[in-house]
């Protein structure tokens, strides 16, 4: 417990703080976005947001949420790392899907640096929550 009664452990106390930066709101986003500008505290956004939803995936798969497969069309880097792994760009056909019926799924996302996939590869896919009809990446499935 805290000296005032607070007994937040780091991981919540960041989480807080991550949150307020992405929001620009309390003191650590007001600084955060005056510091940065407009576009740079977009991009902080973006990866925080890749960062949150790679965390919700794991818990999704934790519950036994089914997973869809489909093959990676095409992948590109943004640039950006959280963790010194990267966040791409990625154009995914679900699997089954022939000629243009579903079209292409695009997504942002956070991928380890061990497991990066590469053009063909099939990878697993979880229907999020948050945003019906969006997909989020849940990896190649292969654990270790």
């Amino acid at each position: 417990m805290g000296i005032f009664g607070r007994g937040r452990s780091r991981e919540e106390k960041a989480a807080r703080i991550a949150e307020q930066v992405a929001a620009g709101k309390g003191f650590y986003g007001r600084m955060t976005r005056a510091a940065l500008g407009q576009e740079d505290h977009a991009r902080v956004q973006q990866t925080i947001g890749a960062y949150n939803s790679a965390g919700n995936v794991q818990q999704l798969l934790a519950m036994g949420v089914p997973t869809v497969p489909a093959v990676v069309v095409s992948i590109s880097d943004t640039g950006k790392l959280v963790n010194f792994d990267p966040v791409v760009d990625l154009v995914l056909r679900p699997a089954g899907t022939v000629g243009d019926t579903g079209g292409p799924i695009r997504l942002q996302t956070l991928v380890s640096k061990l497991r990066i996939p590469r053009t063909g590869d099939q990878v697993l896919l979880i229907q999020d929550p948050a945003n019906p009809g969006g997909y989020l990446y849940a990896g190649d499935g292969q654990t270790g």
